[in-house]
């Protein structure tokens, strides 16, 4: 079995693309369930990552050459995207580099913004989600696991996401430029997920005169605005509402977007030349791109923001620098235990002809010892018998070619013991030691 990361995100496709191969809200449950159903037996196991900045998708493959070509066609199918352009924009890993891009991606060193902590929130869904549709079997759940270990063991030991810049705390430093008094404005939220709710907090923080919440849910768009004293608003009164606010936060799992540019263009008529800011932080985006051609209209888009919050990271490079030896320390074992994955069927058929052999002269000592043999004579001969099939096949060997011998001789010497009755067979009956680190050990 192999593994394969196939995707897109803020470094190599542009936010026109991204947004066209998003899976918000809902549409994640239905792609994650017609992924698995049309790509069985090749993508054996799946799980798409999907956030403002990437779209990724994790599969455990038989054929991985198969398997990139079956998802790349499958990706530009579902998201009415041609194929073919597509696949210039999207990076192929396979394997090491798969759980390298995996315990990366957790840690917050492939995000727009250096050690950002939202996206283990995001994996840690997109791992739900596959697991909830039965498309996450043994090498992703515990490729997920290794991830959320790595990210955590990071965070614990390193300074990578301290005093990183925040999209949100971007946004609030454009709007100062725009307004030379915060205090002064009125902020209108649209939608009430995890980035409204951190844009909230900042805007929060600068006492603006109103703080307005519009979410299709009424409840979350309550709960959300209860928080920081604002008011809500349906999102139907958005049109004729708009003119009242100086500043527009908007994200949400919409598919189309949400403010046009006529809406905008009355807005900006009824303000009278007053400026209106504007931040659109959603994928696929909630505010039409044409809206940045308007005067006094000053949109920012998540990719402007990124720019943004690139400067001022350069400080952090030494903790970059730790972070990257530790995943490779922690890529290094995982990749170790998917080599010794190959071995389990070998394993479990060893095992099975073992207990084969074992039902069989246990039987053949049981009619013995029921025929009235003598017990003694019974249990040497059931341990000649067991001994005697044991070594049939390595035996035949050594008497086999030179060849079969020259490479059966250096694994015998591995598998003996240097004497009998030593510490190799006096503590038969105790079971393994297992190490309480949850990064070194394998999978139990």
């Amino acid at each position: 079995m192999y593994l394969l990361t196939l995707g897109l995100n803020h470094q190599t496709a542009p936010l026109a693309l991204r947004e066209k191969v998003s899976f918000p809200g809902e549409a994640l449950r239905a792609a994650i369930a017609d992924l698995r159903s049309r790509l069985s037996p090749v993508v054996s196991e799946s799980a798409i990552l999907s956030t403002c900045n990437r779209t990724e998708i994790y599969c455990a493959t038989p054929a991985p050459g198969e398997a990139r070509q079956a998802i790349t066609q499958w990706l530009g199918g579902e998201r009415r995207v041609d194929p073919q352009p597509l696949q210039h924009h999207l990076y192929s890993l396979p394997d090491g580099q798969a759980v390298r891009h995996a315990f990366r991606v957790a840690s917050g060193l492939d995000s727009m913004v250096l050690g950002e902590p939202q996206i283990l929130g995001q994996m840690k869904d997109a791992a739900r989600t596959a697991q909830q549709a039965g498309a996450l079997g043994t090498h992703l759940h515990q490729l997920f696991q290794r991830s959320f270990a790595v990210a955590k063991e990071i965070r614990s030991t390193t300074a990578i996401g301290s005093q990183s810049v925040s999209m949100a705390a971007a946004a609030v430093r454009l709007a100062r430029r725009i307004f030379e008094d915060l205090r002064e404005t009125r902020v209108l939220f649209v939608g009430a997920g995890e980035m409204i709710e951190l844009c909230a907090t900042h805007f929060a923080a600068q006492h603006p005169k109103q703080m307005v919440v519009a979410n299709r849910t009424a409840e979350r768009a309550q709960k959300l605005a209860q928080r920081f004293g604002a008011a809500t608003m349906r999102l139907a009164e958005l049109s004729d509402r708009l003119d009242e606010f100086d500043i527009v936060v908007s994200c949400t799992a919409s598919s189309l977007p949400i403010i046009g540019l006529g809406m905008v263009e009355r807005a900006t008529r009824a303000r009278r030349r007053r400026p209106i800011f504007m931040v659109d932080l959603a994928v696929p985006r909630d505010i039409e791109a044409e809206v940045s051609r308007l005067d006094d209209v000053f949109l920012y888009t998540v990719d402007d923001l990124g720019r943004q919050v690139a400067a001022g990271q350069e400080n952090r490079r030494a903790a970059v620098a730790q972070a990257e030896a530790i995943i490779e320390t922690r890529v290094s074992a995982f990749m170790q235990w998917m080599s010794a994955r190959e071995a389990v069927p070998a394993i479990r058929a060893l095992h099975d002809r073992a207990d084969a052999l074992r039902r069989i002269e246990l039987e053949r000592a049981r009619r013995a010892l029921a025929a009235g043999d003598d017990p003694a004579q019974v249990l040497e001969a059931l341990a000649h018998g067991l001994t005697g099939k044991f070594l049939h096949g390595p035996t035949t060997l050594l008497h086999g070619s030179a060849e079969h011998r020259d490479k059966l001789l250096p694994l015998l010497e591995q598998l003996l013991p240097d004497r009998a009755g030593g510490a190799e067979l006096g503590h038969l009956d105790e079971p393994p030691s297992v190490s309480g680190n949850p990064a070194q050990d394998g999978p139990r």
